[in-house]
Parts: structure tokens; C-alpha cells; sequence
């Protein structure tokens, strides 16, 4: 670890109930805050206004409290970060434009090149051949705001546990979304915003996130360029049964079902901390030990 103070976070989009793929995420982010003697704060990713559920917020830090996972202060949630993001943006000045493509336009557009379910590079069909000129195909639409990548703008990021990449972001995937056509803010930009301003120094998630760590990168560099890079922690992700993500929808069960069934928190974060490697898997663990297991892991 770089020497500066150590500030993580806890995310949780509150589109629905604590599963254990994520719980077991903020096991580790919490375990590596404590482990580096560090703060942890706790961040509402309320982007998505209309897949927030409703009191969903409020369980899932139940669930984290029930669990033992506590955190040390608070950042805004994003859905009152508006004006913030509008900053943001007003810094980035020319780099950005106003983009009507369709989502369907840009994979017919990209068609011979995309790869599989991989979203393929912007084809630039909406960016001006002059910066700060509105080149949009379709002015009548509502328009998307896209960053302007430019030839050969690299990115080194510093995985802890996957190691150094460095990225040419304007080869791929190319000009990129900061807020969306329906006017939502995109999660590149406010995460990027978010932790520049809460002192964030270290980030602990799920792998699946890996491939968007040189767009944030590149934005943290633009918008503060005194700040050092984030350090990244990027875990394998949780699988289902059916060997994909677990999610909701491929038998993740929510924590409060563990809890309803009478399963103690000893005994879930047990095997949470063994699927991360740190803990026989059919024994009960008290948060103090899995601290030191962590501990032991990171000297090793």
C-alpha cells in the first residue's frame, strides 16, 4: 500500500435485498479496511431511479449492521449528487459531446467488428470532426453525453491482485457514456466524482467491474490531477450453480432469508470467508479473526 490514508467503501445499489455474491464483496472491502487500520464509509449508488426499490436502502444496511459490517462515516447518496456530476462536466469541458445514437445503431454500426456479447468500440457516429461542436445525427432526439477519447490516451491501473494493465481507452471501447439519453448520470462519471471528493483512496469489487477501471482512471486524471491513482482490489466474482454471476435471478439467497431461517451471523460470515479463502468452510467466524486471516493473507 501506497503511504496516505487508507479511505474504502461500501456501494450497495439498492435495487433489491443483500445477496450473498455482494455481501461477500463488502466482507472483503471491509476486511481490508480494517486490516489497514484504515476508514470505511458507506455510499448509496441510488443512480438508477427507476430500479431503486423502495426501502430497500434501509434493509440492506440492516443486513451489513446484522452482519457486523459497520463503516465510519457516510458520503452522499449519488441520487443527490447532481449538481456535482453538472461540475463535473463543465470541467471536462470540449472533451464531451452530445450523442443521439440508439444503442441498436451503434451495434449495426459495429456489427462486423463486435465480439460476441462484448459491447463493441463507439463507431464516433455522433462525434464532431471539431471539439466542442455538436455533431449529433439526429439533433430532434433526446441525446446521450459521451467523453471524447483522444488517439493513444493510455491508462496504467494497479490491480492488487491481477497486476498492472494499461489501457488505450480510445481504442477501446472508444468515446464513452457520462450521462445517459433518459438524463441519467453514468456510473463511470459518478463513481469517478464520488471518490475524488469522499478522499477514496482504495476500491475492493467484484472482477465483473475490472474492464471499466481505465475509464475511471482516465476521468480521476482529468478532473484532479494532483490526486495519486486509486489502488484496486478486484475479486473473483461469486458463481452460481449454473457457473455465472450470482445474481437474484440464478439462486443468490438474500441475507434476510439466511437470517429468517435462523442462521447466525457467525455462521454466514464463515462461509463467506471461505469463499474468499480465508476460513474452513463449515466453521462460524468472529470478525476479529477473519481481521487477522486477512492480515496474514495480505503478507503473503
Amino acid at each position: 500500500m501506497a503511504q496516505r490514508p487508507y479511505v474504502g467503501r461500501l456501494a450497495p445499489s439498492p435495487t433489491g435485498d443483500l445477496h450473498q455474491g455482494i455481501a461477500r464483496t463488502f466482507l472483503a472491502a471491509w476486511l481490508d479496511a480494517r486490516a489497514h487500520a484504515g476508514r470505511l464509509l458507506l455510499r448509496i449508488e441510488d443512480l438508477d431511479g427507476p430500479r431503486t426499490v423502495e426501502g430497500a436502502a434501509e434493509r440492506i444496511e440492516e443486513d451489513l449492521a446484522w452482519l457486523g459490517l459497520d463503516w465510519d462515516g457516510r458520503s452522499p447518496a449519488q441520487s443527490t449528487r447532481d449538481k456535482a456530476y453538472g461540475r463535473a462536466v463543465e470541467a471536462l469541458g470540449a472533451r464531451t459531446y452530445p450523442c443521439t445514437c440508439t444503442r441498436r445503431e451503434v451495434w449495426a454500426a459495429s456489427a462486423p467488428h463486435a465480439d460476441g456479447d462484448e459491447a463493441p468500440r463507439y463507431p464516433e457516429l455522433c462525434r464532431p470532426s471539431t471539439p466542442g461542436k455538436n455533431g449529433s445525427l439526429h439533433p430532434e432526439r433526446p441525446a446521450a453525453l459521451r467523453f471524447r477519447t483522444e488517439p493513444g490516451e493510455q491508462v496504467a491501473v494497479r490491480d492488487r491482485r491481477r497486476g498492472d494493465r494499461v489501457d488505450d481507452v480510445h481504442a477501446h471501447p472508444g468515446d464513452f457514456v457520462l450521462r445517459r439519453r433518459d438524463g441519467l448520470w453514468a456510473y463511470q462519471l459518478a463513481v469517478t466524482v464520488d471518490d475524488l471528493e469522499s478522499g477514496v483512496s482504495c476500491v475492493v469489487r467484484g472482477e465483473d467491474l475490472w474492464d471499466s477501471a481505465p475509464r475511471q482512471a482516465l476521468l480521476r486524471r482529468l478532473l484532479a490531477p494532483e490526486a495519486q491513482p486509486l489502488e484496486w482490489l478486484h475479486l473473483p466474482l461469486a458463481l452460481g450453480e449454473d457457473g455465472a454471476r450470482l445474481s437474484k435471478r440464478n439462486g443468490a439467497r438474500p441475507i434476510r432469508e439466511e437470517r429468517a431461517q435462523g442462521v447466525s451471523a457467525a455462521e454466514l460470515r464463515g462461509r463467506l470467508a471461505a469463499e474468499l479463502g480465508l476460513w474452513p468452510h463449515a466453521e462460524p467466524a468472529e470478525l476479529d479473526a477473519l481481521v487477522e486471516a486477512w492480515r496474514i493473507k495480505l503478507r503473503g
